[in-house]
């Protein structure tokens, strides 16, 4: 299993950022909604998994089975070479460090891939809701044990209330993106698949079992609880407990969305980005 220097690992990610700030436009946005819909495979696949283990084995447990399956999206993201808007926060500085690349590709980059990844998001949302969370009934369409799991991660990712809140949720979305955009790093560092997968896997499961907040992932779990929320009866809605309240399209985008995804900017450009090129920019230009 071969493996890569930091230095190298940097060149490399400069060298990838490069490569795709260099292409079309519609080219970026249909990576970016293959890999918001890639997110919202893993994220879904931790909310079915994870349904009803609190209550037996404890929140501990629960946290850490999801953080266990939602790196597979991450996965599929970086093997395939879909356009993640978290690791071209660092990526592409990268490049605008190394290549003395323009500013202004890096923010087109960045508005792409993040339009491309929330319209993939909601997409697979929609799926998911339709296909799993909601089922015919004989009496019309019925929400099931895996909808109240949903809506219950919903309401409370969007109970960030008051300013001191969201800035809860700005500091957790800064630890987010700095962990996920090491799992690029770690991921860029092997050259087989295994040594990607394992690389990768660690510090995404990391990032969701501590609880940090991943803007792309809520783009397409809150929305799914926000879909199947209508269809749960009086005593799901308990289940649920009194977060159900503050669940709203208009709390999803001002507590979660918009704190998450400059949250997860400033964690992929400052701490993964600048803080590594300015520790190692001697070796790579030496």
């Amino acid at each position: 299993m071969s493996y890569q220097s930091p230095y190298e690992i940097i060149a490399k990610g400069a060298e990838s950022g490069r490569y795709r700030m260099s292409l079309p436009a519609w080219n970026i946005l249909l990576r970016g909604g293959m890999a918001g819909a890639y997110i919202g495979m893993g994220a879904a696949l931790m909310i079915i998994v994870s349904t009803g283990v609190a209550t037996s084995l404890g929140k501990g447990m629960e946290q850490f089975i999801m953080g266990l399956v939602f790196p597979l999206g991450l996965i599929l993201i970086v093997l395939t070479g879909a356009e993640l808007f978290t690791g071209d926060a660092m990526l592409a500085p990268f490049a605008a460090f190394s290549y003395k690349c323009s500013w202004l590709a890096v923010f087109r980059l960045w508005i792409l891939s993040y339009a491309g990844n929330i319209i993939g998001a909601l997409g697979f949302a929609y799926l998911v809701t339709s296909g799993v969370l909601l089922q015919s009934g004989p009496d019309g369409i019925v929400a099931n044990q895996y909808a109240v799991s949903m809506v219950t991660f919903a309401a409370e990712h969007c109970s960030y209330p008051g300013i001191f809140g969201i800035l809860s949720c700005f500091l957790k979305a800064i630890a987010a993106g700095w962990l996920l955009n090491l799992a690029v790093l770690l991921g860029i560092c092997a050259d087989d698949a295994i040594g990607k997968i394992v690389g990768i896997w660690f510090p995404a499961m990391a990032m969701v079992s501590t609880g940090f907040e991943h803007a792309i992932t809520n783009a397409c779990l809150i929305p799914a609880g926000l879909m199947a929320a209508p269809s749960l009866t009086f005593m799901q809605v308990a289940q649920v407990g009194p977060l159900a309240a503050n669940l709203s399209w208009s709390a999803f985008f001002l507590n979660n969305l918009i704190p998450a995804s400059v949250g997860n900017l400033v964690g992929g450009l400052v701490f993964s980005g600048l803080l590594l090129w300015v520790a190692f920019q001697k070796e790579i230009f030496r």
